[in-house]
């Protein structure tokens, strides 16, 4: 333990830090030598803070012989201000033999000698080392030393090494390596952040020259930090020459990270080491912030922008930031619900971030007269806004906010961690054809899923994959955490007869029904529906607290088609029936680091009812029975997809029925984060459900 106290019969006082030598070269001294050398290794402040190598040249030195070989060493008027303490004695009743080494204490006793260190109000109640002299001349009348050369190693209190030179009146020659700086901290680095870099340079400082010979990492997290360029190994120094090692430090887990920057030399003690550290923090970036279904834009009422349809080649510049739950700043992405009413003619919308091109991308397709919707994610462009496109005619678009991804920091203080996506193996919660009958209209109902711990009561949000299947009339379905009151969205719109999916970000609650049994407290959702019809819902994914282990974070991007079968863009040509195409994303959308891809991916006018259904391609995975998109004859249909990809940066896509030509769009991309991996090897987990199930129908 560190403590202020008297030192050598002197106290202790100051609060200078003892600055380090300026950078211009020092002339090589003569001899005699009266000097200090430091190199406080990875010992920096335990006692002493910095190295260097202290004469006359820049400090005031004072030595002071004692009795039976003793000296007390003074440096004061040192760079910065600071100075420096240290006494050297022979073990009790002897004398100094030249080429000894002898082991070290605060005091001298019969096997040990003495070497203790003090520097600005800072020494050591304990202390142990090595000092191996080199040179003692003594006065044969006055029994004291007139002249002393010894290398050191000086540990206090088993904090670490400080190693040195110390020369009164000597002719011995020296070594001396001055890194700077000592140590090198990066400061705080977010996990994930770019890599940082800084350099040491190592400066010859004696009389005598140095070989450096090779630079290595050591100590407790050698793997977070690199040595990016070694100018020094091989390298012999004569004084007053320098090199420099640029080492590199990487953020993958929170918490205070350490570890050594190793030179060897030819030198007494055969070393250099300069500590290296950094303290890494989580970040928020890329994590999702579920919000209630919240409505900003609907063109029938003007709520949003003009009361007035979106006309043909027309868009509308939609304010997201600061609305809806959505803060003001520091949003990169939005999760949106976007619904089209009354289209005059067929066209397509196509969302992407305000004050970019528009892209070759569509992000929902429709017929004229139709009533419909998709879930949509959107990098947030200019003035936090994004751009909805349409194509041709006029139509009616409504627009619900379900739920947001960081972009950067800043949110953090005001909401704390998001949370991170967890794909899993598609599973069915919900089918009311399998019994119960059709939920009436008016009516609501609600599922709850049961998970293992640690995931079971860290859940705020499901991804849900939900099917109206033959409504008896034109309606919606409203999917929420539940509670008393429907909100005013929609996350399903569907036409009578018709069977229509769509992908949801369902905020969750904890299930306290009495229906819940065995699963009381796991996390709940609910359904409504406006008009009588069934319902299909399969769980694709979840959303965390943001520390579950493997948990994946998003990054958007402006939407980027990747395949197009009617042009052989990914796909040479139509899917058949029963038929299964392999499209690989470029490597312009993908990194290394990638597992799932964020789409929208659109069947085009299949020749027969059909059932698309997506999933990993490499893995050797069988087509799961949970499908994506559900077309009708001649339709042109849209969905968002959460798309595993394979070792080759690929998934399958599987056609059930006639032909059909196949579109697919990527807006954004999924990776591990290495903050709250389980190992360093990377690969998708997958997880599983333990328990499902639904309580009675209410009605609303």
């Amino acid at each position: 333990m560190r403590k202020i106290r008297a030192l050598l019969g002197v106290t202790i006082a100051g609060a200078c830090a003892l600055a380090v030598l300026p950078g211009v070269a020092l002339a090589a001294p003569t001899a005699p030598y009266t000097v200090v050398t430091v190199d406080v290794g990875d010992a920096p402040g335990r006692p002493v803070k910095n190295s260097g190598v202290f004469d006359a040249s820049n400090s005031t030195i004072t030595v002071r012989p004692l009795s039976a070989g003793s000296l007390t060493w003074s440096l004061h008027d040192m760079p910065g201000g600071s100075w420096l303490q240290i006494g050297t004695g022979a073990p009790t009743g002897q004398t100094w033999t030249v080429g000894q080494t002898y082991q070290t204490a605060r005091f001298a006793d019969a096997t040990r000698a003495q070497l203790d260190i003090g520097s600005d109000g800072i020494g050591c109640t304990s202390s142990s080392g090595t000092m191996t002299v080199s040179e003692a001349g003594y006065d044969p009348e006055a029994k004291v030393l007139t002249s002393f050369a010894a290398s050191y190693a000086f540990n206090c209190g088993g904090t670490g090494t400080m190693i040195g030179d110390l020369r009164w009146n000597s002719g011995v020659e020296y070594a001396a390596v001055v890194s700077t700086p000592a140590p090198v901290h990066f400061g705080r680095l977010e996990v994930e952040s770019p890599t940082q870099t800084r350099t040491v340079t190592y400066r010859s400082a004696g009389t005598l020259p140095v070989t450096l010979t090779s630079a290595t990492l050591a100590g407790a997290q050698p793997g977070s930090f690199g040595i990016v360029v070694d100018d020094c190994s091989g390298r012999t120094l004569p004084p007053g020459e320098s090199c420099t090692v640029t080492v590199s430090a990487t953020a993958t887990r929170a918490g205070e990270v350490a570890a050594n920057l190793v030179v060897t030399d030819d030198s007494a003690y055969g070393k250099r080491v300069v500590p290296l550290r950094f303290t890494a923090f989580d970040g928020v970036v890329g994590t999702y912030y579920p919000v209630g279904p919240s409505r900003l834009m609907d063109t029938r009422s003007g709520l949003g922008t003009a009361k007035a349809k979106i006309g043909p080649d027309r868009k509308v510049d939609l304010q997201v930031t600061g609305r809806g739950g959505v803060p003001s700043s520091g949003v990169g992405s939005v999760v949106l619900n976007v619904t089209v009413v009354n289209p005059t003619s067929a066209s397509f919308l196509t969302a992407y971030p305000a004050g970019e091109a528009r892209p070759t991308a569509s992000s929902i397709n429709f017929p004229a007269k139709w009533l419909g919707s998709n879930n949509v994610t959107v990098k947030i462009g200019s003035g936090g806004k994004v751009s909805i496109y349409n194509r041709a005619g006029y139509t009616d678009v409504v627009v619900d906010v379900v739920g947001w991804y960081a972009g950067t920091n800043v949110v953090a203080t005001s909401h704390g961690m998001g949370g991170q996506y967890h794909p899993f193996v598609p599973t069915r919660l919900i089918d009311t054809r399998q019994g119960g009958g059709a939920l009436p209209g008016g009516w609501s109902i609600t599922g709850w899923v049961n998970f293992n711990e640690p995931l079971r009561s860290r859940v705020r949000a499901f991804v849900l994959n939900i099917t109206a299947v033959s409504p008896k009339a034109s309606g919606f379905l409203t999917a929420w955490q539940g509670g008393p009151e429907v909100p005013v969205s929609s996350t399903v719109n569907y036409t009578a007869g018709k069977v229509v999916p769509n992908l949801a970000v369902v905020q969750s609650a904890p299930c306290y029904y009495d229906f819940c049994g065995d699963a009381w407290g796991a996390p709940s959702y609910e359904v409504y529906t406006s008009a009588t019809s069934h319902i299909v819902v399969d769980l694709v994914g979840v959303i965390d607290d943001g520390t579950v282990a493997d948990g994946l974070r998003f990054t958007p991007r402006s939407p980027v088609r990747i395949a197009d079968s009617r042009i052989n863009q990914g796909i040479s040509g139509a899917l058949p029936p029963n038929g299964i195409r392999e499209v690989t994303a470029p490597s312009s959308v993908v990194t290394d680091a990638t597992q799932v891809l964020a789409m929208n991916v659109t069947a085009v006018a299949p020749t027969n009812n059909t059932v698309i259904t997506v999933w990993p391609a490499g893995f050797g995975a069988p087509k799961p029975s949970a499908s994506n998109l559900n077309p009708a004859a001649g339709q042109t249909v849209s969905n968002a997809v959460m798309g595993i990809i394979g070792p080759q940066d690929s998934f399958n896509v599987h056609n059930h029925a006639g032909s059909t030509h196949l579109v697919a769009d990527v807006v954004g991309r999924f990776h591990r984060y290495s903050g709250t991996a389980s190992t360093t090897v990377a690969g998708v987990t997958l997880q599983q459900v333990v328990g499902s199930g639904s309580g009675p129908a209410v009605r609303r």
